[in-house]
């Protein structure tokens, strides 16, 4: 048998997390089951409806029932606008973000340069370990998922995109260790951070999660004559430089359903790219990867009413199947 990665997972919607996924996933032997809350503008109002939903006794059975099979869980979520709550701007102006008239603005994000916002998101974090303990050391939680939004104000300017989420990255790692003194969190490279940090220190038991969103899924990673993959991957030895491989994640998109249904329901049926997932999972394990999730929203029981299981099973072999030295 050709080794396994380490850890195999799949990141859904908290609504997706029944039984029945949790019997695909021990059938396909993946091991981790990342829970994602919907970003976007609603992202706040999300993270509090999965908050609401973790306390339920039902889901509690849920993830006794996950830890008794060997899947361990973990909630991953673009969290900036929940830890620094939109409703605080017309008090604290200045702990939001400067646009590029110079103005202060209450959407996405903060301030980086701001250190009352960085404290309120460090106790606001602390908070939200508390609330979604999983019993696990390894945190996902992000920025606000938006495109073009530093702040640009006179000292957050000097900062590119990538120092300035390593600012709020260890602002939220603080918090999270008065909550749990052996967490760890990501700094997830993605988007306008894709770059690693120049200028911000990462602090220890920051590691990497690297996120190839603007890749063409169509293309290997790695093909040299895809110039949006070349764009993608071009930073991603600099980041392992920066962050390490030791316990650097990928989460890729190979069964994110709700990519490839356009972020609408119905869901549309799936078809797995395995070469492409393929050659990739060889990049990564040259790489020195071990931890391999990708998004699989949209695969729960409203799309397995319409076209029966998902190809779980198989995205599950071939993670299993890659060959290690």
């Amino acid at each position: 048998m050709k080794a396994a990665f380490p850890l195999r997972g799949l990141a859904i919607h908290p609504e997706e997390f029944d039984r029945e996924m949790l019997e695909m996933c021990t059938r396909a032997k993946l091991n981790h089951l990342s829970l994602h809350p919907v970003g976007g503008p609603g992202a706040a109002q999300s993270l509090e409806d999965a908050i609401a939903a973790h306390m339920l006794p039902e889901s509690r059975a849920l993830r006794l029932e996950a830890s008794a099979r060997g899947i361990g869980l973990a909630y991953e979520a673009h969290a900036l606008s929940w830890l620094l709550p939109r409703s605080l701007f017309d008090r604290h102006p200045e702990w939001f973000r400067m646009d590029e008239r110079g103005e202060r603005v209450r959407e996405v994000n903060l301030c980086a340069s701001c250190e009352e916002a960085l404290a309120y998101v460090a106790g606001r974090m602390e908070w939200l370990a508390r609330l979604l303990d999983v019993g696990q050391s390894r945190y996902f939680y992000w920025l606000d998922d938006a495109a073009g939004t530093p702040c640009r104000c006179p000292d957050c300017r000097r900062l590119s995109p990538s120092d300035q989420q390593m600012r709020v990255v260890n602002a939220m790692l603080t918090g999270l260790r008065r909550a749990n003194p052996a967490a760890q969190l990501c700094y997830l490279a993605y988007g306008d951070a894709l770059e690693p940090p120049r200028r911000v220190e990462p602090l220890p038991g920051v590691f990497l999660e690297y996120a190839p969103f603007r890749r063409d899924f169509t293309r290997p990673l790695a093909d040299p004559d895809c110039a949006q993959n070349r764009r993608e991957i071009g930073p991603l030895r600099d980041l392992l430089a920066c962050f390490g491989a030791k316990g650097a994640r990928v989460l890729e998109y190979w069964m994110d359903n709700s990519l490839y249904s356009g972020w609408k329901k119905p869901p549309k049926p799936l078809a797995l790219a395995e070469d492409v997932m393929a050659a990739d999972l060889e990049l990564y394990d040259s790489l020195g990867f071990q931890e391999i999730v990708s998004f699989g929203c949209y695969l729960g029981a409203d799309y397995r009413a319409l076209y029966g299981d998902p190809p779980i099973e198989r995205y599950g072999d071939l993670l299993y199947g890659v060959v290690r030295e």
